[in-house]
């Protein structure tokens, strides 16, 4: 029987990924984790009514802080492990190696820089093991990655890619999501522009943009993030590689720059440490904005004309439903490897190992759709 353990489990991601993977994969053995055994078991419970045939689900304490994570790992023989315990930002990679020598594939949904786009560091432990270790099995650069793929090759040459995201203010956040933003709020981080490296401060250069649908205008502002680094190398010959994202509600969002401006000024070194009291301080304020959000990319350059192109993919997830926006690339990746569809192995971002039509697949049962304008 085929067993995948999800690190942090019944966390804002994790819970998801659980229940999806429960419903879709008669006989497989689910193994909820984390620090808590009893809230991995609450979490099994509460799952247990909604899964396939034979599917399980079992609770584990698993700290990955524990000098004994990786013979705790081992013990659960897992086939797949799906990391969600964030945030990434400054965790080295004993998770990932601990998997590699249970001899476990190994997915996250990370979204720290130099976390992900270094994971190929050991990608010749995990090909001397036979598996597979992927980074960034997420909206970002997992997703991305895929859309730019699909239409890429609708340019001759592609020169700037600007995109964004911009959740519902109703939607779940999480406190390890909200930790890796702050930690570089108001801090500077390389970013391709007009073909010249050049610094951009995280929180920053606020505008506001049209997602079109139902999501309309939002407020966007600076995010670092792995594709930022990555895409340069994928994408010969592009020169503005530009990502933000943003609140909902037009005070938190501006709060949020004010945050940054006074960490570039050095009167705060690090916002992080804040963010339980933020998450806090944000509930009642929940019950304003909506629950819809929504991806934006836009690619432009030259078409197979000589003209200049320009194409905008939007993404849209309403009803709450977009925090499981996330957690589909990790899935779909779970599933190919548990019916033995991806052969590739070592260590890899998470880089157009799945297609447009497999996110569909997971996608449109949600009820999330996407559009084009050219």
């Amino acid at each position: 029987m085929a067993r995948v353990l999800i690190l942090g489990g019944y966390g804002n991601f994790g819970k998801r990924i659980a229940e999806n993977l429960g419903k879709a994969h008669p006989g497989l053995a689910i193994i909820i984790a984390g620090r808590s055994l009893e809230r991995a078991a609450r979490r099994c419970a509460d799952l247990a009514s909604s899964a396939a045939p034979g599917a399980r689900f079992e609770p584990a304490r698993l700290d990955i802080d524990s000098p004994g994570f990786p013979a705790d790992l081992a013990a659960l023989a897992p086939t797949v492990v799906i990391h969600t315990s964030g945030p990434f930002q400054g965790q080295d990679y004993r998770v990932p190696r601990a998997c590699i020598q249970a001899g476990a594939h190994y997915i996250d949904l990370a979204d720290g820089r130099r976390y992900v786009c270094d994971i190929r560091r050991l990608d010749a432990e995990a090909r001397e093991r036979d598996v597979l270790v992927v980074s960034g099995a997420s909206s970002v650069p997992g997703l991305s990655s895929t859309l730019i793929d699909h239409f890429r090759d609708e340019f001759s040459q592609l020169e700037s890619i600007d995109f964004a995201i911009a959740p519902g203010n109703k939607a779940e956040v999480g406190e390890a999501t909200l930790k890796g933003i702050l930690s570089y709020t108001g801090h500077p981080f390389p970013a391709l522009e007009n073909g010249h490296w050049r610094d951009r401060r995280g929180w920053m250069d606020a505008r506001r943009v049209d997602f079109g649908g139902p999501v309309g205008r939002r407020w966007l502002a600076n995010v670092d993030i792995p594709d930022l680094e990555l895409f340069p190398e994928r994408y010969a010959g592009v020169r503005t590689v530009h990502f933000q994202a943003g609140l909902e509600l037009p005070l938190l969002h501006h709060f949020m720059v004010a945050m940054a401006g006074l960490a570039k000024a050095g009167l705060v070194a690090d916002w992080s440490p804040w963010a339980a009291a933020m998450l806090k301080a944000r509930q009642p304020l929940v019950a304003f904005g909506t629950d819809i959000g929504g991806m934006r990319i836009e690619l432009t350059g030259d078409g197979h004309d000589g003209r200049p192109k320009r194409l905008t993919w939007s993404l849209y997830a309403e009803n709450g439903i977009g925090p499981y926006i996330p957690t589909l690339s990790a899935i779909i990746l779970a599933g190919k490897l548990l019916r033995g569809e991806l052969a590739e192995r070592g260590a890899v971002p998470c880089l157009g190992l799945f297609s447009l039509a497999d996110f569909d697949v997971e996608a449109a049962p949600l009820g999330i759709y996407h559009r084009v304008s050219q």
